[in-house]
């Protein structure tokens, strides 16, 4: 990436020579030239909200910025970037959207995240320690950058306009406003589950800002829920867990199981241990944020449940579903299941044939299927 600070190798993580997706893009280039040509004082502290994979921070490294993120993925893909840079350890401090954040902000850098919702519950936290001199630059694809997008910065942040686009990517300009009355932050987001999907009815779910479907269970989840093995015990992964309502169901029918939470999502974790707690279940649990099964012994697991993504950030790709669903072959015992829920279309069977050499249909219905798969 070419930037007024110098060229920078970036990659995404975890780092694949076949992935042709670039880990930046125009509107990271554009925030960056601005910075430079309007010669924007970096001092004091400069907080970096929703950098992707760390190209901003590595760009601004000098200038000993804070990343706030909520991607496990890209804290990791900003070390990386990094230690490839040759960045001092500890010049550039990685936060997660559960830290608390500094309490005095000099320059606030947003990258506009996908989630309208994740964008209110950050800048609410962030909005004390922004004062009237702070400079408040947004930065985003066009397609990104929406009216509601400009609304929140100006009904939190204060006076807010845009630039003119360059290349697909537009900037949000925002002058702080101390006086201005910002309302109350609605997330964590708490709602009651329906009947009729098993264990898990009537129950507690909690959202923080940005977990998938923060107001009622999403139809696939939904599905999902109707059509869990009962009764296994074991070891039990809930991947890719979200707000965690799925191995919670789990561990309600069978208090016996051992239910391990794991997300890339700092949000979605904690929603998980929210929803987990909220619920009373009796037994044992374990919340993780990470890659997937990375780090989970081979071998060790007796279930996965998983409902796999298939966007990151803007792209569709099935690279997230591959990963999820080798890793699970991988920590899976012989005799150990992995079940998957997902859009028809989708064609995970095939995926599923090629990877474990089997893959059954549990239930359908005319959008979504269950399916299993045994590691032999």
């Amino acid at each position: 990436m070419t930037t007024p600070w110098g060229e920078p190798a970036l990659t995404r993580f975890p780092e694949d020579p076949r992935d042709r997706l670039r880990a930046w893009d125009a509107s990271d280039e554009y925030l960056l030239r601005y910075l430079a040509e309007e010669r924007v004082p970096l001092d004091g502290t400069v907080v970096v909200l929703g950098d992707r994979w760390g190209a901003l921070v590595t760009a601004l490294a000098a200038h000993r910025p804070v990343q706030i993120t909520d991607s496990y993925l890209a804290q990791e893909a900003t070390r990386a970037n990094l230690a490839r840079a040759g960045v001092e350890p500890g010049a550039v401090r990685l936060l997660t959207t559960q830290d608390p954040p500094p309490e005095r902000i000099d320059v606030l850098l947003v990258r506009v995240p996908k989630s309208l919702a994740l964008l209110e519950d950050q800048l609410l936290r962030l909005a004390p320690a922004v004062h009237a001199g702070t400079v408040v630059v947004g930065t985003g694809m066009v397609k990104e950058i929406h009216t509601s997008t400009l609304r929140l910065f100006e009904t939190i942040l204060g006076p807010t306009r845009t630039s003119l686009a360059e290349k697909k990517a537009r900037l949000i300009l925002c002058t702080p406003d101390p006086a201005l009355e910002r309302p109350a932050n609605p997330w964590p987001y708490v709602y009651t589950l329906p009947h009729g999907i098993g264990p898990a009815a009537h129950g507690t779910v909690v959202n923080h800002a940005g977990v998938f479907c923060a107001d009622r269970l999403d139809i696939g989840t939904r599905f999902f829920l109707g059509h869990l093995p009962a009764g296994r015990g074991g070891r039990v992964v809930d991947l890719g867990c979200g707000n965690g309502v799925v191995g919670t169901s789990v561990a309600l029918a069978d208090p016996g199981a051992e239910v391990l939470f794991v997300d890339e999502s700092f949000q979605a974790v904690a929603s998980a241990e929210a929803t987990y707690r909220a619920n009373g279940v009796p037994g044992h649990a374990e919340f993780r944020v990470g890659d997937g099964l990375a780090g989970v012994p081979s071998g060790s697991v007796d279930l996965v449940l998983n409902n796999p993504p298939f966007h990151s950030h803007q792209a569709t790709t099935d690279a997230t579903a591959w990963r999820m669903f080798t890793g699970a072959r991988r920590a899976l015992r012989p005799g150990g299941e992995l079940w998957v829920v997902g859009n028809r279309h989708l064609g995970y069977h095939v995926k599923l044939r090629k990877l474990f050499g089997n893959s059954r249909l549990v239930a359908s219905d005319p959008k979504f299927v269950v399916l299993k798969a045994v590691k032999r």
